[in-house]
């Protein structure tokens, strides 16, 4: 099992839920977080590249490093180890755009899982048709 830890722009979180459960995977979890990459600047500057992502490319070298905190979504989902580059895929797709700040992706091992209801553990805790009825 490996948990998928992405950190994406505040925007792209309506198509990230979006395509995740359109994927097949409609179990995880969004939290708002703030956040710096290697590229400090204003949180009126990310605003409008947010708006127009195009412009990127052209204004983040002029702007002068400060150490301001950029409003980003995390996204976390467990799934088993054979769905792992599926849901990777996915959220690239989504919030890819080229520029500077689409984010990051972390795959981390995760030794367990247990559903609490019923105490299932391993790959049957996170299987989200395991326990339907």
């Amino acid at each position: 099992m490996k948990e998928v830890m992405a950190v994406i722009r505040a925007n792209k979180i309506g198509d990230t839920k979006q395509a995740l459960v359109n994927e097949g995977f409609p179990a995880f979890n969004a939290v708002k977080v703030l956040g710096r990459g290697r590229q400090a600047i204003e949180a009126e500057v990310i605003d409008a590249l947010n708006q127009h992502p195009d412009d990127a490319n052209e204004v983040l070298p002029l702007l002068a490093r400060c150490p301001r905190l950029i409003p980003k979504r995390l996204v976390s989902v467990v799934v088993p180890d054979e769905q792992v580059r599926q849901v990777v895929n996915t959220i690239t797709r989504v919030n890819q755009t080229g520029n500077p700040g689409d984010g990051k992706i972390f795959v981390v091992p995760v030794t367990d899982s247990i559903r609490i209801r019923t105490a299932e553990s391993g790959n049957v805790a996170v299987d989200e048709m395991t326990g339907v009825l």
